[in-house]
C-alpha cells in the first residue's frame, strides 16, 4: 500500500494540497483532482475507488479517462519520490 515516504509533510490548501520534502526542501501543490487521488490511496484504497471517486465529482470523466489519470498521477508521485511502495 503506498504512503508518504518518511519526511514529507502534506497539508490541504484552499487550491488542493501542499508536500514539503524535508529531507530535500523541494514543495509540490496538487490540483483538486490530484489531492483526491493521493487522498484516497493514503487511506488505503487502491486505484479503482480512486477512478470511482473522480468519476463522482467531475461531469463528463469517463471510466477509461478517470483511470488514466489515476496512474499517471501516482506514477509521477512515485517518480518524485513522494510515495513509497
Amino acid at each position: 500500500m503506498p504512503a508518504l515516504k518518511p519526511g514529507v509533510l502534506l497539508t490541504e490548501t484552499e487550491y488542493g494540497m501542499a508536500l514539503l520534502d524535508q529531507e530535500s526542501a523541494e514543495y509540490w501543490t496538487l490540483n483538486p483532482t490530484a489531492a483526491l487521488v493521493l487522498q484516497t490511496v493514503l487511506d488505503g484504497h487502491g486505484p479503482e475507488r480512486a477512478a470511482e471517486l473522480l468519476i463522482a465529482r467531475y461531469d463528463g470523466v469517463d471510466a477509461r479517462q478517470a483511470g488514466e489519470d489515476v496512474v499517471r498521477i501516482v506514477a509521477e508521485l512515485r517518480a518524485a519520490g513522494l510515495l513509497t511502495a
